[in-house]
């Protein structure tokens, strides 16, 4: 690697298409790229092709036993989200509101925390929102509680599979566990849009079992931009959002993104053959980040990992580092100058100066919070590039704390 080549630490945000979905999505724009609705033989090629990305993205993300029809293709993460939230909501709404409560946590990304806050405001609906510890974990006797007390009423839990600043993984299969026991009829739905493509999330075995919605982006996971779905359990009835045709069995209008699709089927099929490695691929690149947290922390006086103590761990990608008593905002234009991108949290909040709410509901002090920075990695990313990209970092704060001197 050149000295001089840009490091991007900021793939929580979106990441690098495949070269084999480029190619892939290349040909379906090239010779493939009729609309699947339609009846002639061009279109129904196209449907075909539709049909077989359903089928792969549904086993290789998902596992064994998930149906294909249990996906529906949408225009990325934040859609799926809001389809899940508000085609709940609404169907609940149709059927008179006898369930009325909604259960979430404080940390959730704003596609999720947005709507409820929105269901919220129109007194429609009663919201409980479960804290975590300082490490991040949903404060699972508090979730309990919260189930028991409001048996019977409850129309939707909403909970980040993976948090997409820290990396903070939540125990997904045991909630919907305490779920289940107290309310089989509620609805369970996991944001899991940093999960999928990093960490396993077959629905039968990797804690998903009796996940009704799960929403997932195709760009978080070296897929294209613009292209996402929606794990909607069988015989799980959801309110349409967008009206315009009956695409995708009626759940979906608008004509499918078949490229983007066929795309993300390839970038899923990546991914599931790295993680087939098992520990070998997960232990590589967990000691890439480890080591580069351990540099910075040893390097750098005055800093502390967000979330590092995690009950149930950490995307082996993710690094929150909290830089105290400075500025978020200026270290990342230090390291922009220098070519080292980073995000100080959601890529669609960037532009707050506010402390992430996130980390302030998990008990981080503000000053520590305003100082935040998340770098997050992809295989891509080895230990020389992120030894460089340490180096970049202490001379940043190295000058910013000069200037505050």
């Amino acid at each position: 690697m050149h000295p001089d080549e840009p490091i991007y630490l900021d793939h929580n945000a979106t990441t690098q298409p495949f070269e084999e979905v480029v190619e892939v999505v290349g040909r379906v724009m090239r010779k493939g790229w009729g609309n699947p609705s339609s009846v002639h033989r061009f279109g129904q090629a196209a449907r075909r092709e539709l049909e077989l990305a359903r089928e792969s993205l549904a086993r290789n993300l998902f596992g064994n036993g998930v149906d294909p029809s249990e996906i529906v293709f949408t225009s990325g993460g934040t859609e799926s989200t809001n389809l899940a939230i508000n085609g709940t909501l609404d169907r609940f709404r149709r059927m008179g509101l006898k369930r009325n409560v909604i259960i979430t946590t404080t940390t959730e990304h704003s596609a999720v925390r947005e709507p409820i806050d929105e269901a919220e405001e129109s007194r429609e609906f009663e919201v409980v929102r479960v804290g975590v510890d300082r490490s991040g974990v949903i404060d699972e006797v508090g979730f309990e509680d919260a189930v028991k007390e409001h048996a019977g009423k409850i129309a939707l839990v909403s909970v980040q599979w993976a948090n997409n600043e820290t990396g903070v993984i939540q125990p997904i299969g045991q909630l919907v566990k305490v779920l289940r026991a107290a309310d089989d009829r509620a609805v369970f739905h996991t944001d899991a849009i940093q999960a999928v493509g990093k960490i396993r999330t077959d629905l039968r075995e990797a804690g998903g079992e009796g996940v009704d919605l799960l929403s997932f982006a195709g760009h978080k996971f070296h897929a294209p931009p613009g292209v996402g779905g929606l794990y909607i359990r069988k015989g799980l009835r959801l309110r349409r959002q967008q009206m315009g045709g009956p695409h995708e069995r009626d759940r979906r209008g608008g004509t499918e993104n078949l490229p983007g699709i066929v795309g993300m089927a390839k970038a899923a099929e990546i991914v599931r053959r790295q993680m087939d490695e098992g520990l070998t691929y997960f232990d590589k690149h967990s000691a890439v980040r480890d080591q580069f947290e351990a540099s910075i922390t040893s390097e750098i006086a005055n800093t502390s990992i967000n979330g590092k103590d995690a009950k149930y761990g950490r995307l082996w990608n993710t690094a929150n580092i909290a830089f105290h008593r400075l500025e978020a905002e200026a270290i990342l234009i230090g390291l922009s100058e220098r070519s080292v991108y980073a995000s100080a949290g959601a890529a669609c909040s960037s532009g707050s100066l506010d402390p992430s709410p996130t980390l302030l509901a998990m008990g981080i002090p503000e000053r520590e919070a305003h100082g935040s920075i998340r770098f997050s990695l992809s295989d891509e990313n080895t230990l020389k590039q992120v030894g460089r990209a340490v180096q970049v970092i202490k001379a940043v704060i190295t000058r910013l704390i000069g200037l505050h001197s």
